[in-house]
């Protein structure tokens, strides 16, 4: 059995055993009073991009580009989170996870027996729309039935702080140190930040949309999107920067979940290119997380840059379901649920 309760219903005491009940959130009204589910079922998983504050702010601030169509989906023997979105992408209506183009890694949120998740995710074939989700890393797709089909991305190369000393990865890029001190005799001063820095991440995002052409930050609301994000967790959002008074030769943006640090976001001025101050601040950045015990996870993509650095890779993954594989995971869970019950 099935039921769908209404959105004031979202905390009532879910007591019948052994049915599956579903409630959806179409605003970010809706989902802010889900807060406490979402930070109980996310507290031990997943990374910034699936915690609650961030994907609350992409469901106000992206409203007017994809519609919030989150599912919890309980029972007595689990729980389910399906943070999803409505949108068009190039013409065609289809179903998303929150975070418009700015998330790198996402995810469904549960807890406990995986017939839960896959019933919340049969519930979206009702939407009569395909289900496209990029990107997930492999280990985040060991749960997802095999009826959803994974395709091959791209890679997020990467540093285990277990497997590489700080002292021995300084050794491996004697060069980058030396383009670092360089940078330091001409001026600019080696300087950390947090989020609360709006006015630096907003200069950051700004550059960066006036050197790339194809940058996603050419965007306004995009950049608005960041530099409030900087205000949710200040000190998950750290700022690395070569600056020479009110000068910035180059930045870099992270953010720290526990054990790794995210490589997110790189500038530099193109005058000082043959210095190399941006790979210089990202070996910096890099040494110093092996120092502090953590990993560091350069991101989405295969650039040249990062494979430099790197010493891993996580595989990622595109996830794409019709409205009819979605509608096959959940039929034959319903009905034994309906027998249970």
């Amino acid at each position: 059995m099935v039921q769908t309760a209404p959105a004031h219903l979202l905390l009532a005491p879910l007591r019948l055993n052994n049915v599956l009940q579903l409630q959806i959130l179409r605003s970010a009204q809706e989902i802010a009073r889900f807060r406490p589910i979402w930070e109980r079922l996310g507290r031990e998983h997943h990374t910034i991009f699936q915690e609650f504050d961030w994907n609350l702010l992409a469901a106000r601030m992206f409203a007017g580009r994809e519609t919030p169509h989150v599912i919890y989906a309980h029972a007595s023997f689990g729980e389910a989170i399906i943070p999803g979105v409505l949108r068009q992408a190039s013409g065609i209506a289809e179903l998303g996870l929150l975070g418009e183009e700015l998330f790198d890694y996402r995810n469904f949120i549960f807890a406990g027996d995986e017939d839960v998740l896959y019933s919340a995710l049969a519930h979206l074939a009702d939407l009569n729309r395909p289900l496209r989700v990029t990107a997930m890393r492999r280990h985040d797709c060991e749960d997802l039935p095999s009826e959803l089909a994974l395709t091959r991305f791209t890679v997020a190369p990467g540093i285990r702080h277990r497997q590489l000393s700080p002292d021995t990865f300084a050794e491996m890029h004697l060069r980058l140190a030396r383009n670092l001190r360089r940078m330091q005799r001409l001026g600019y001063e080696f300087n950390t930040w947090d989020g609360a820095n709006s006015q630096l991440l907003r200069t950051i995002y700004e550059l960066k949309a006036e050197q790339d052409p194809q940058s996603l930050f050419r965007d306004p609301l995009r950049r608005e999107f960041m530099i409030e994000a900087g205000l949710l967790q200040p000190q998950r959002m750290q700022i690395f920067t070569l600056e020479s008074g009110s000068r910035l030769g180059a930045a870099l943006v992270t953010f720290l979940d526990p054990g790794v640090r995210r490589f997110y976001t790189c500038w530099f001025a193109p005058e000082l290119s043959k210095h190399s101050p941006a790979l210089s601040l990202i070996y910096e950045a890099s040494r110093l997380s092996l120092a502090e015990g953590l990993d560091c996870d350069y991101m989405t993509g295969e650039q040249p840059y990062k494979l430099r650095l790197a010493t891993s890779a996580v595989q990622l993954f595109h996830l794409n379901a019709t409205a009819d594989q979605l509608a096959a995971l959940g039929r034959p869970s319903l009905q034994e649920l309906k027998l249970a019950g």
